[in-house]
């Protein structure tokens, strides 16, 4: 076994006694840092990493019990084990050494093979504590950043590629003298849309972590599982030759200098290799990157459900909005320029996200209650009758018990039922006035009117666009700027140009 690296403190006042100990252990591999007094070594202990210390008893001014007390009182340094070299025998001496925290005792003078024993043992358990400190500080970190996650965890909107991004930056190490987490991560995607794989490797360039885009066929040199499995593997310096991922680590070596151990994660789906460990790395390390791995794929496989279900969801809003244009065949791509030019209006006037997805899909629906009025009045060319005018505007009541009243559906029906509403007070069903009339009412009020207009109908031709504008933002007798929401009015004029790349877009064929 190697100790390349591991530091030994030596802390005596004989210059004689550090001479022997750094002629002895030194050869052994070990790098020496030598103390002279008690202060000296708690300035040592503080600039850099230690593994072991080795503490004379008797020294001037700050002893050894005292030196001992202070490394185990410190929440940064208790990790150290402590040989007190003493040439004392008394018990009460060594039981104050004890009651200080010193875990061994070497007497004076030294038997040099039962130095190194105990340095060994001691630094072995050392590296235990260490993995078991880091594990599970990585598993602080992953609960910490799961409970994060899952408070802002929105699956519509969820990026796999960014949690994967997020992971990396919260467990990659910092630049800090204690922390020996992976110096850097090679993660493959696979990504089923484009059927291909997409590498990346996550590092710290320029005092930040940062991702870099790899050339592609990594996945070539890899064992990959069948679908549904995975594989994960543990190496450290001595395993390197392993014929499963040497192949793969030769390529690697041509963007990564060295290659002291590996931690990695290999399935259908996901590769993800963590690189240099500042110790050797072991299975507590794997199950850690494990948890990390499963908590991200839990979460697409949930956001890809949820993205099905509302595929599906929107699947079925556009049926229903096509089944109430069944009757009305001039109309066209009406629902869908509608959805659109609501959602314009909607982002000019600042509202969030989701109100603008909603009501570009929900606005769809807006004549859904079409589906109870018949073909015959719908179709009809000429001027509708006193009566056939009071069953058409039963619609928009008609629409809103359609939809009724689930939740997820409020939008659709709230504007079914308000977007014949005009701001003045004279519209219906209801007679709303002004504030009266929810703000989505009246965006699709003012969209279906634009859309009324410009489109051809049985009983009118179409506007241009020119012709379209004035008549909103004008009036032309039975259309008023009166009738519509200052704001939303506003928001028209502004995003005219945008109305007619829209109704360009989706022209009726």
């Amino acid at each position: 076994m190697k100790y390349k690296h591991k530091k030994i403190l030596c802390v005596d006042d004989d210059p004689v006694n550090l001479q022997l100990l750094e002629a002895f252990l030194k050869p052994q591999g070990y790098e020496m840092i030598m103390a002279t007094g008690g202060v000296e070594a708690i300035e040592a202990l503080c600039a850099t990493c230690v593994d072991v210390v080795l503490l004379d008893v008797m020294m001037p001014g700050m002893d050894g019990f005292e030196v001992c007390r202070y490394i185990k009182g410190d929440e940064r340094l208790r990790h150290i084990p402590v040989i007190m070299i003493t040439a004392l025998t008394d018990k009460k001496e060594r039981i104050k050494g004890i009651e200080a925290g010193a875990e061994e005792f070497l007497s004076k003078p030294f038997n040099f093979p039962e130095v190194l024993a105990r340095v060994r043992m001691l630094i072995q358990m050392k590296e235990l504590n260490d993995r078991l400190s880091f594990a599970y500080n990585d598993m602080v970190t992953l609960t910490a950043y799961g409970e994060e996650l899952m408070h802002r965890f929105d699956p519509v909107s969820f990026d796999f590629q960014e949690s994967i991004d997020e992971i990396m930056k919260q467990t990659l190490r910092k630049k800090t003298k204690d922390d020996a987490r992976p110096e850097v991560f090679i993660v493959g995607i696979f990504n089923e849309k484009g059927n291909k794989w997409r590498w990346n490797i996550y590092k710290h360039t320029n005092g930040a972590i940062e991702a870099e885009p790899l050339p592609g066929g990594y996945e070539k040199l890899l064992d990959i599982p069948a679908r549904g499995s995975s594989t994960a593997s543990v190496l450290n310096a001595k395993d390197m030759d392993n014929p499963e991922i040497a192949a793969f680590l030769n390529e690697v070596r041509n963007v990564i200098s060295h290659i002291d151990n590996v931690v990695s994660y290999v399935s259908g789906t996901l590769c993800i290799f963590a690189m240099n460990y500042g110790y050797d790395v072991s299975g507590y390390d794997a199950a850690v990157l494990n948890n990390f791995v499963v908590q991200s794929l839990f979460l697409n496989n949930l956001s890809t459900q949820v993205h099905e279900t509302e595929d599906a969801f929107e699947y079925m809003v556009y049926s229903l909005a096509r089944a109430a244009e069944s009757n009305d065949e001039d109309t066209g791509n009406h629902i869908l320029r509608v959805g659109r030019y609501s959602a314009t209006i909607a982002e000019y006037l600042g509202m969030d996200t989701r109100f603008i997805q909603t009501i570009r899909l929900q606005a769809t629906l807006h004549d859904v209650g079409k589906i109870h009025i018949p073909a015959e009045i719908i179709k009809k060319p000429g001027q509708l009758t006193t009566a056939e005018w009071k069953e058409m505007k039963q619609h928009s009541a008609y629409g809103a018990k359609i939809i009724g009243s689930h939740y997820r559906l409020s939008m659709a029906a709230s504007i079914a039922l308000t977007h014949h509403e005009k701001w003045d007070g004279s519209g219906y069903p209801g007679g709303l006035k002004g504030e009266q009339i929810p703000i989505e009412g009246a965006i699709v009020a003012l969209a279906d009117i634009y859309d009324a207009l410009i489109n051809p109908r049985v009983y009118k031709p179409a506007f241009d666009a020119a012709a379209t504008y004035k008549i909103l933002t004008e009036g032309d007798g039975r259309v008023m700027p009166r009738h519509f929401n200052p704001l939303v009015l506003e928001a028209f004029k502004k995003t005219a140009g945008r109305f007619e790349e829209i109704f360009e877009e989706l022209k009726n064929n």
